[in-house]
């Protein structure tokens, strides 16, 4: 057994140091964490975080991915392409408006926690249960994403760049906001860290083989033992996990485009290997949930793909949602591309520059233009600047009335979330 001696020279000198500054940091984390909520948290204030976390109870419930939200325009829709057949809704009603993985995640969450749906003192009513243990999940997300920045930028960097990355991250109050909104941004966040992550790994992977006999870059160095099996497997997974991202924010999916872009400019020696893994791994993440919707309501993504046609003339506010009967063919070519640029300058004079929530991100668009001597960082600073560029029109085209009711904590404003300090 060591004595007293060898302990506390370990906590001084030795290995223990870094558990202390690890314990530290933890302590340091959970009292902001605790000041913060106290002091900002108000319950969710979104329809959105709501929406998602009654659909999260019904599934929790065993009463299957139904909605008490019921949309005119999601009626519509069942009927039409039940015509024919048996066009009243005479069961729960099926929800056609949310991508379905943050609510079942939601919902695993409300099988383990002891949720309090109940409020037993109406009188003195201040927060809601559920909705604490909600943003305190979401918390988790966000620090799980604070690591997840830290390891990448000294993967990329060094350790100093990534304590700065990570802090600066977690001084950001508008992230701090989207973690205790009840909204998927958080999710998203670290889902898109994971997609960068699995590019990053890719790039370095390629740098480390070395030429075969015929001066072909298909054999690996010794020490890396890395096959071409590898590199598939990786490339699947980055692209299975912007289906999952798809399936947490439908627009999250257009990222499968600079992903397979990637791949294929960059790895010209696997073309179409990764490319095409990417591609397989994304459709088969994606297509069940699409079978889905075009099974109960014909089209693919329900009522949210009909949100290119909001705020436009003629669907100004919720109007397209309150329709049991809308006329779309009102919606003229020209009127979608006034939306556009409309909304895409409104993005890129005010919504772009601050979207870390912070002068901060100034430097982050600052750093995409830079010359950088590494490879690995040049190739993802042209993948980050078409994932903004691409997810800059699709919010654009996108955008409706949710963004007016909350103009910074929306999901229309997590497109741009994951990418603020990617």
């Amino acid at each position: 057994m060591p004595g007293l001696q060898e302990w506390i020279h370990k906590l001084e000198e030795g290995e223990g140091t870094r558990y202390i500054k690890i314990g530290t940091l933890i302590l340091v984390l959970l009292a902001v964490t605790v000041i913060y909520d106290v002091r900002e948290f108000r319950n969710f204030s979104t329809q959105e975080a709501m929406d998602k976390a009654q659909l999260a109870r019904n599934i929790a419930q065993g009463r299957g991915y139904t909605t008490r939200f019921i949309r005119p325009l999601s009626v519509h829709l069942i009927q039409e392409h039940r015509k024919g057949e048996f066009p009243s809704i005479k069961a729960e009603h099926p929800d056609l408006a949310n991508a379905p993985v943050y609510p079942l995640v939601l919902a695993v969450f409300m099988k383990v926690m002891p949720f309090n749906y109940k409020i037993t003192d109406s009188a003195n009513f201040m927060k809601y249960q559920p909705e604490i243990l909600i943003a305190g999940f979401n918390q988790a997300l966000f620090f799980a994403a604070a690591l997840m920045i830290f390891c990448l930028a000294r993967k990329l960097f060094d350790t100093s760049v990534g304590w700065v990355s990570a802090l600066v991250f977690l001084a950001s109050d508008l992230f701090w906001r989207f973690s205790v909104s009840g909204l998927p941004t958080m999710l998203l966040v670290v889902i898109f860290l994971g997609v960068v992550w699995c590019l990053v790994s890719l790039e370095q992977g390629s740098q480390l083989l070395v030429p075969n006999e015929a001066g072909s870059p298909e054999t690996p160095a010794p020490e890396t033992k890395r096959s071409v099996l590898w590199f598939i497997m990786v490339a699947a997974a980055a692209g299975a996990l912007v289906g999952v991202g798809g399936l947490t924010l439908y627009s999250f999916a257009w990222l499968i485009l600079p992903t397979v872009a990637f791949l294929a400019f960059y790895f010209p020696q696997r073309r179409p290997h990764l490319p095409l893994a990417a591609l397989i791994a994304f459709i088969l993440v994606m297509a069940p949930w699409v079978v889905r919707n075009y099974q109960k309501s014909g089209t693919l993504f329900g009522t949210a793909g009909f949100s290119i046609y909001q705020e436009t003339l003629n669907f100004r506010d919720n109007r397209l949602e309150r329709s049991l009967v809308p006329d779309l063919d009102k919606v003229t070519t020209r009127q979608i591309f006034y939306k556009l640029v409309e909304n895409a300058g409104d993005i890129a004079s005010n919504q772009l520059p601050r979207m870390g929530g912070s002068w901060v991100s100034a430097f982050f668009l600052v750093g995409l233009l830079v010359q950088f001597r590494s490879s690995t960082l040049s190739r993802l600073r042209v993948f980050l600047l078409v994932s903004l560029v691409l997810l800059t029109l699709v919010q654009a085209l996108g955008r409706t009335h949710l963004t007016t009711a909350s103009p910074e904590v929306n999901t229309d404003h997590s497109r741009h979330g994951g990418q603020s300090h990617g």
